[in-house]
């Protein structure tokens, strides 16, 4: 599989309607908020997340829901790989694991099922999915950039 195969498979999501999209937005500083309890009340986060790392996640978490935000609300396939990827590479290079990620869509799923309601979550709920089930793509791709940026050095 290469990156072209992996935005080809996020255009297969469905469009979420402005309704889902607004109610997302308006409820986006409770969501990071309960993200943030749930990821810091967590026993390994330090083994997660690398020492002294609590803030740059905070931030991955405020950053996150703003960039999924305008994604469900102006789609871009190919942004929305992309970002992804330079996510992947930019926080494993500050020694997040990649199980932080799957730690991370997990506590998202979660949460947007309990604080959205069952029309947003249905509409919404398949971006987390892809993300989550393209994990493995995340990794595979993301090293190849941080082993091409390791060999320039």
């Amino acid at each position: 599989m290469d990156k072209k195969t992996l935005i080809e498979s996020a255009k297969s999501l469905n469009n979420v309607s402005t309704n889902s999209v607004k109610e997302y937005i308006d409820k986006s500083d409770r969501l990071v908020a309960e993200i943030n309890r749930s990821m810091i009340s967590r026993e390994d986060i330090v083994n997660l997340i690398g020492k002294d790392n609590i803030a740059m996640m905070k931030d991955n978490h405020s950053n996150h829901v703003r960039f999924i935000a305008s994604i469900l609300g102006n789609r871009n396939d190919e942004v929305f790989v992309e970002t992804v990827l330079w996510v992947f590479r930019a926080y494993r290079s500050h020694n997040f694991t990649t199980s932080y990620w799957a730690a991370q869509l997990n506590a998202w799923i979660e949460i947007i099922k309990k604080e959205l309601s069952p029309q947003a979550y249905c509409e919404i709920y398949p971006y987390y999915e892809w993300m989550q089930l393209n994990i493995p793509l995340f990794v595979y791709f993301s090293d190849e950039k941080l082993d091409a940026l390791k060999s320039k050095h």
